[in-house]
C-alpha cells in the first residue's frame, strides 16, 4: 500500500494493535497481508500506459493528500481528478480551499455538488470552486454523467486519473475502468 500517508496510518495501527495486546508476531502478519482499504488509493488500473485510482477523499486536506502521494508515486506524469464535491454545507465551507488543493492536479474535472442529506443552498455550486482554480490547470465542469462520455472521447489522453469524493461518483468508477481498458 503505496505513499507516505498509508506508512504514518500503518505506524499508528501498529500502535493501537500492540496497546490492545496483540502480540509481535500477530502485527507482523497483520501488515503483511494488509492491501489496502477500497476507495482510499484504490488502483482500478495501473498499468504503464494508465493508472485508474478511486479515493473517497472529500476534504481538501484529504485530496491534498491525495495529490501529494499521486506526485510521490508518479512523478513526471499527468495527473487529472474527476472531483465531486460533497455536500453544499461543506462546499460553501471550503470552496477555497478546494479550489487551492485542486490546483495541485494538471487537469481537473469538476462535477456537480452530491447532496447526500441536504437541500441546495442558494449561490453555492461546483462554480465556486471552478472560479478559484489556478489558471495554470487544465480544467472543465460538467455533469456526473458527462464526466463519464469525456473520458470515453478523451480516453487516449490520460496517463493518471483519479476519481475523487464522497458523494455517488464511485458508481461510474466500473465504467471509467471499463472505457481505460479499450485503450
Amino acid at each position: 500500500v503505496p505513499v507516505s500517508i498509508n506508512i504514518d496510518n500503518g505506524i499508528a495501527a501498529m500502535a493501537l494493535a500492540q496497546i490492545a495486546g496483540a502480540s509481535a508476531e500477530e502485527i507482523r502478519q497483520a501488515m503483511k497481508t494488509f492491501t489496502g482499504v477500497g476507495r482510499r488509493f484504490d488502483f482500478k488500473i495501473k498499468t504503464d500506459k494508465v493508472v485508474l485510482l478511486s479515493d473517497y477523499a472529500h476534504h481538501p486536506e484529504e485530496i491534498r493528500q491525495s495529490i501529494l502521494s499521486l506526485r510521490e508515486v508518479f512523478e513526471g506524469r499527468k495527473i487529472t481528478t474527476i472531483f465531486q464535491p460533497h455536500l453544499y454545507s461543506r462546499t460553501n465551507d471550503f470552496y477555497r480551499e478546494f479550489a487551492e488543493s485542486l490546483s495541485l492536479f494538471d487537469e481537473v474535472i469538476l462535477t456537480n455538488i452530491y447532496p447526500a442529506r441536504e437541500e441546495p443552498i442558494p449561490g453555492v455550486t461546483s462554480q465556486l470552486i471552478y472560479d478559484l482554480i489556478d489558471d495554470k490547470v487544465q480544467k472543465s465542469m460538467c455533469s456526473r454523467a458527462e464526466a463519464v462520455n469525456l473520458i470515453r472521447q478523451r480516453r487516449n489522453e490520460f496517463e493518471v486519473l483519479i476519481c475523487l469524493g464522497a458523494g455517488d461518483l464511485d458508481s461510474d468508477v466500473p465504467q471509467i475502468t471499463e472505457i481505460l481498458r479499450e485503450c
